[in-house]
């Protein structure tokens, strides 16, 4: 079983683009929130991930999900896959039978902070709820579109505890596009697969590639509480708006994810818009569970899930999902605030 989840990594909006990263930079604090909007600059984005020494566990930087649910109850509310989320029951096999188990959870958390140079009036955010939107970022990853009728987990485990009591995903929402999407993974991570593979004697094969369906929306004003979103990112200004991603069915090692976009007022110029970034990965604890089952393989040693995850393996190369959780998602928004910046000239 742990086999299974060694090199796979989560995409949430898809690889990154290089050229498009390259026209901010980034600039790490302990907490964005407590910056002075006034002291943001042009082309920089401040950017914040746990991964200090704050975070539950110095070896991995993630919070368990219940710890994160206690201390952030706002990005809880908001982040988590629908406000009501918890870590779900699955049926696991224990002692050769089936068993009913709590699917323990991490939290990786990412928060950024940036402006456009453009009025909130003048960005029209339907224009990003496209297939072409997502492709931009990066043609390595394949999007079409999902029919609501066709959405459904890629196994029992996979869909357990993702339904949205709310509402069935993609609907309920008047800018909305559902995909399903597919990554081939890159550098050493498929050679690592052919080792696996190779070593599990006829048992279930490891794919090179993540399967996962999304919804991605444009959220008005009124589609929001405006007092709560404004506790969220820690600016007291109006929210003109919001993009979100909801991945709520993913093959492996990832339970969900989301990336939520606000866009603010800035409050010192009206000609400015202010949007802070979150990126929410709630990531399987039995993935990082396995590690004394890779260390005693010499060949899987470099694939640690919890170091493959962090960016810590020699297995980890690139500037996108491969290159783990931290240098991803610092290009990802890197990306996004490129494609955002370009478009508001």
């Amino acid at each position: 079983m742990w086999t299974r989840h060694a090199i796979v990594l989560l995409a949430l909006l898809g690889p990154v683009s290089v050229a498009s990263a390259q026209n901010f930079t980034i600039q790490d604090v302990a907490d964005l929130r407590k910056i002075d909007v006034a002291l943001l600059k042009s082309g920089t984005i401040v950017f914040s991930d746990h991964t200090g020494s704050a975070a539950v566990d110095s070896e991995t930087a993630l919070f368990h999900f219940d710890d994160w649910a206690d201390k952030h109850p706002t990005e809880k509310k908001f982040l988590a896959l629908f406000p009501t989320y918890a870590e779900p029951t699955v049926g696991k096999l224990v002692n050769g039978s089936t068993a009913q188990v709590l699917e323990k959870l991490y939290m990786y958390v990412a928060q950024a902070r940036f402006f456009l140079d453009k009025a909130p009036g003048a960005i029209d955010l339907s224009r990003y709820v496209t297939l072409a939107f997502l492709q931009k970022i990066d043609p390595s990853i394949t999007h079409k579109p999902l029919a609501p009728a066709a959405i459904g987990p890629f196994n029992d485990e996979a869909g357990t505890g993702n339904d949205n009591p709310d509402r069935k995903w993609c609907t309920g929402r008047t800018i909305l596009i559902c995909i399903a999407s597919s990554y081939k993974l890159e550098g050493k991570i498929p050679i690592g697969i052919m080792l696996v593979n190779k070593l599990r004697d006829g048992g279930k094969k490891v794919a090179d590639h993540i399967d996962f369906q999304s919804e991605l929306s444009a959220l008005a004003p009124a589609d929001l509480d405006q007092g709560a979103v404004q506790q969220l990112t820690g600016l007291d200004a109006s929210v003109v708006g919001a993009l979100e991603q909801d991945l709520f069915y993913v093959n492996q090692i990832m339970k969900f994810g989301k990336f939520f976009a606000v866009f603010q007022n800035d409050p010192d110029d009206s000609n400015k818009t202010v949007v802070t970034a979150f990126m929410a990965l709630g990531i399987k604890a039995s993935v990082l569970d396995e590690k004394r089952g890779f260390e005693t393989v010499p060949v899987l040693r470099n694939l640690v899930p919890a170091q493959v995850l962090m960016g810590q393996s020699s297995f980890n190369s690139g500037n996108s999902i491969s290159a783990g959780l931290p240098v991803y998602a610092r290009n990802e928004i890197k990306t996004i605030a490129g494609i955002l910046e370009r478009d508001s000239k």
